[in-house]
């Protein structure tokens, strides 16, 4: 299961206590920020995508959408979602707990500015029913994240 993977990548930090799990279902952002109390937007939404045949996570805002004029300018080819079939094998999570901590090694993670407006964010925790709230600081660490992005529509003040 794969929450019990993220608890033990969170217990070489110390703070797998730190991971909430949820009566009800987690799985979209709706549902998790309803669990959990917050707006949609501090869900820290991790989508999966195929860059040069290989996997990579983007972290971005609950109401964040994907631009594609931005994401292939970052990237250098066209958005390409990785089918949900094919997203446990490939990033070590199930579609609805997929999460940047815990992945198979050689998937690369970049967070997306969006996720910079909050205090705290709420990424999933590796199951359709668990999070953990992060600050910012703590996200850009425990991701082993390779850098900033800006690859979502409407986050800067001239869009």
């Amino acid at each position: 299961m794969s929450i019990t993977k993220v608890k033990e990548y969170f217990k070489s930090f110390g703070i797998e206590g730190k991971v909430i799990e949820l009566e009800q279902s987690s799985a979209t952002v709706e549902l998790a920020a309803a669990a959990i109390g917050c707006e949609p937007e501090r869900i820290a939404k991790t989508l999966s995508f195929l860059v040069d045949g290989k996997g990579i996570l983007i972290v971005v805002a609950g109401d964040a959408k994907i631009d594609n004029r931005k994401y292939r300018e970052e990237f250098h080819e066209k958005a390409k979602m990785i089918p949900a079939d094919g997203v446990e094998a490939i990033i070590g999570h199930a579609p609805g707990g997929v999460c940047p901590f815990g992945i198979n090694e050689e998937v690369d993670v970049y967070l997306d500015i969006s996720i910079k407006l909050f205090s705290t964010v709420y990424p999933a925790a590796g199951s359709g029913n668990s999070a953990i709230e992060l600050n910012i600081t703590e996200l850009e660490k425990y991701s082993n994240s390779k850098k900033w992005v800006d690859v979502c529509k409407g986050w800067l003040a001239n869009e």
